[in-house]
């Protein structure tokens, strides 16, 4: 059963230019796992500040490993991260119907 991450990034304050660059590897090269069917991001155009990330895993497996790979370090964990206001994330599985 696939698993989903949908995840709302809020940049601080005059930070969306890092968090919206860092997305712009980070998301290629997060497709390119092993695993990754979906990898999505969306900037809110009312509320540039908030960014929306769709991620879809084959499993919960591949997602942790996303965290693990260097693009995710340098540009997620290095860049992105640090400038957020505030990280939220939800989890779901996707059912085969």
């Amino acid at each position: 059963m696939a698993f989903v991450c949908s995840a709302t990034w809020t940049a601080q304050p005059g930070k969306e230019d890092v968090v919206r660059e860092a997305l712009t590897v980070l998301a290629p090269a997060s497709r390119n796992e092993p695993g990754c069917q979906t990898y999505v991001v969306h900037q809110d155009p009312e509320q540039p500040s908030v960014f929306k990330i769709f991620e879809v895993y084959d499993d919960e497996d591949a997602f942790k490993k996303h965290a693990t790979y260097p693009h995710f370090e340098e540009h997620a964990l290095g860049k992105a991260i640090p400038a957020l206001a505030n990280r939220e994330r939800v989890f779901t599985t996707v059912l085969d119907v």
